[in-house]
């Protein structure tokens, strides 16, 4: 229905249209056109269709005054208010409606069927129209009725950002060494010794060998801090050993213990 607050749009005007009088039905076939007066119409004058809402109405207006011959409000088309004959498409069958709810039916023509082609097309563009706000309306109104998510500070509740303190952070890192970007030594002071493909120097620390060889000489040494060479290959580091005769003497060794140090 329509309200106070909408305004009134126009859908369609047709200068020419005439009105009959129509007689009541008499079968449920519906009504023909052939059965009124064509040749002598009730009245003359020109058609103007607007919509207030969802409501449109079809108004009979002098051509020349623009007085309100009749009106029918029309509520949906097609529908008991707007009704096709069975015999022509140039005619249909309007129910109009005065101020006081009383309403009676009336025959309209046109006498060219390119403005029965616009009547039709008029009611039925503004029609789908509606249709299709209501159901927007519904899928609104079903989209609101679910849970909302709650996004909103509680009271008291507060958020901190640090802006700008990674990069400060950063910066005091790369200048901690002496400002050149490089990471203090690990805890201890101690450095891997570099690798046996690299270059050799007298600063790079004994290789694994040298270190067992020298273990080896220090269980071996005498208090004249003598060694007795090995009849091994000076090649193989884990050669015979003996003590100084100085200093211990020497005991044979037992025969299933001789080579206690070969692999």
């Amino acid at each position: 229905m329509a309200t106070e607050g909408e305004y009134e749009s126009i859908l369609c005007v047709k200068p020419d249209v005439n009105v009959y009088r129509i007689p009541p039905r008499a079968t449920n076939r519906g009504f023909r056109a052939a059965d009124w007066k064509l040749d002598a119409p009730d009245w003359s004058g020109r058609m103007r269709i607007t919509a207030k809402g969802n409501v449109a109405y079809i108004k009979l207006e002098d051509k020349v005054s623009g007085e309100l011959f009749a009106q029918a409000p029309v509520q949906d088309y097609p529908g008991i208010a707007i009704e096709t004959v069975s015999d022509s498409s140039r005619y249909f069958v309007l129910r109009i409606q005065d101020d006081n709810g009383r309403s009676a039916f009336i025959g309209v023509g046109f006498g060219d069927r390119g403005d029965a082609f616009d009547f039709n097309v008029s009611l039925q563009d503004h029609f789908k129209y509606v249709k299709q706000e209501d159901e927007r309306s519904k899928n609104a109104q079903s989209g609101d009725s679910g849970p909302k998510l709650d996004l909103g500070f509680k009271d008291g509740q507060t958020i901190t950002l640090n802006i700008g303190q990674g990069k400060k952070r950063d910066k005091n890192r790369s200048q901690g060494s002496g400002g050149f970007g490089l990471l203090p030594p690990p805890p201890g002071g101690k450095i891997a010794p570099p690798s046996s493909s690299g270059p050799s120097n007298h600063n790079t620390l004994p290789q694994t060998g040298d270190m067992m060889t020298d273990c080896l000489l220090e269980l071996d040494s005498s208090n004249s801090n003598t060694v007795v060479q090995s009849n091994q290959p000076t090649s193989d580091m884990w050669g015979d050993f003996s003590s100084s005769a100085s200093s211990v003497p020497q005991t044979p060794p037992p025969e299933n213990v001789s080579n206690w140090i070969q692999f």
